[in-house]
């Protein structure tokens, strides 16, 4: 973990001459215990630094410690809080990947948000989106706190669109008649990358299982692969591959090679995250656009999110620093979309209606039509659970979009072989 940064509130204070100006310190809180924020690299170049004041300023009221920053590595990132958790190591409070919530609170080693939203509630602060408090919610209480939200959405090309003579699609029969338009003039229909080191294959596939109303899982958590929305959804990647919506090359695309292709404009349609047009030019910009959601053949209308969450550990000092902590973060992380340095999209509306976002149509279209619509991959169960961390970092999903994109399997026995190997994860 050699490169993990570590920065408490009085060495940022002292170190930087700008922060404090000729006031002097700010009075500090001694005595009580500091509690440690551990926190992933996020967004674009400059997120840390960002983060990192953020923190940094937090001024806890007499009897609550300070906090001291860490920011942690993607790399091992499982490994990294799994050793920690099992020698008692966790920082007080973390951010992390969307389903390890889920796992730590099966394993007892979470304290739940419920009074930390139930003194936001009091204060008036509780204003978050649709449907992601809800996402959160396990029968031991509410895992954690979101704070961004990886939303798929659907991008086009809009001078492609044109050029190829096709409108844009509003549910999966007009999707393959623009897409068969498109590959006519050498555009793709439906960008994706399916190599062994990407997500974003299973991202797609996920975001299109619960378009059609399906998904991995039944209301009560069981596993569910094999259904007939399913199938229905793998018949219509199936029909992509066929018909050359889908680039033969997908197979061993990663995730720069799908952006590439964006930019060089042989992509013309796909699923991506909110703010993917800032790959682009700024001057090309408006060329791409996120249409509306898209109905799936029964007249449903979804996607995938993946919620990013805020931890509490139970190895903190105060549990009501740590809780004191977080409300302030909350308050204050409004300054990563003022500057510019996260793409994915807030998860509270005070944030949401920010002049940066409401100047931005594709995100207001993102957050007003898309997000209502949104489900993790524990769709359709009622609630999240650990195991999803292996289903979505796992080798079985990964190995299933390869060969959904191959278009060679009976989609039928795709599905039973996922369930089979789930079953081996899941038992």
């Amino acid at each position: 973990m050699n490169d993990i940064m570590r920065m408490k509130r009085r060495t940022f204070l002292a170190g930087s001459a700008a922060a404090i100006g000729a006031a002097g310190l700010p009075s500090l809180a001694f005595g009580a215990e500091e509690i440690t924020f551990w926190d992933m690299v996020w967004g674009a170049s400059g997120y840390t630094d960002a983060a990192r004041e953020v923190a940094l300023a937090y001024e806890p009221a007499a009897g609550l410690g300070e906090v001291s920053y860490q920011s942690i590595p993607w790399a091992n990132w499982y490994q990294t809080f799994t050793s920690a958790a099992a020698s008692r190591t966790t920082p007080a409070v973390s951010s992390g990947a969307a389903f390890l919530p889920f796992y730590f609170m099966e394993q007892g080693v979470m304290i739940p948000a419920d009074n930390l939203v139930s003194k936001l509630d009091a204060a008036g602060k509780n204003d978050f989106l649709p449907g992601l408090l809800d996402a959160m919610t396990t029968h031991d209480g509410i895992a954690a706190m979101p704070w961004s939200m990886d939303l798929r959405v659907l991008w086009y090309r809009r001078s492609l669109l044109e050029k190829a003579g096709a409108d844009v699609p509003t549910d999966w029969d007009s999707y393959i008649a623009a897409g068969e338009k498109l590959a006519k003039i050498g555009a793709v229909g439906l960008g994706i990358a399916a190599s062994s080191t990407t997500t974003d294959a299973k991202h797609t596939i996920s975001a299109l299982m619960i378009n059609n109303g399906g998904g991995f899982f039944a209301e009560d958590g069981s596993l569910d692969c094999v259904n007939d929305r399913n199938i229905e959804t793998l018949e219509f990647l199936k029909e992509c591959v066929a018909k050359k919506i889908i680039d033969p090359y997908a197979i061993s695309y990663n995730s720069d090679n799908v952006e590439t292709d964006w930019i060089n404009g042989h992509i013309a349609m796909g699923f991506g995250q909110t703010g993917m047009d800032r790959i682009v030019p700024e001057s090309e910009r408006d060329d791409l656009q996120v249409a509306n959601p898209i109905l799936g053949p029964h007249g449903d209308k979804g996607t995938v999110y993946y919620i990013n969450p805020l931890m509490m550990f139970d190895t903190t000092p105060s549990q009501d620093s740590s809780e004191a902590f977080l409300e302030y973060y909350l308050d204050n992380i409004k300054a990563y979309w003022e500057t510019g340095v996260i793409t994915d999209l807030p998860v509270k509306r005070s944030i949401a209606e920010l002049p940066v976002i409401q100047n931005n149509p594709k995100l207001v279209l993102a957050i007003n039509e898309w997000q209502p619509h949104g489900k993790t991959i524990a769709a359709q169960s009622n609630e999240a659970f650990g195991a999803l961390n292996a289903v979505d970092g796992g080798n079985a999903t990964a190995t299933f979009a390869q060969r959904i994109v191959e278009g060679k399997s009976d989609s039928r026995k795709l599905l039973e072989d996922l369930q089979g190997q789930l079953e081996k994860i899941m038992n």
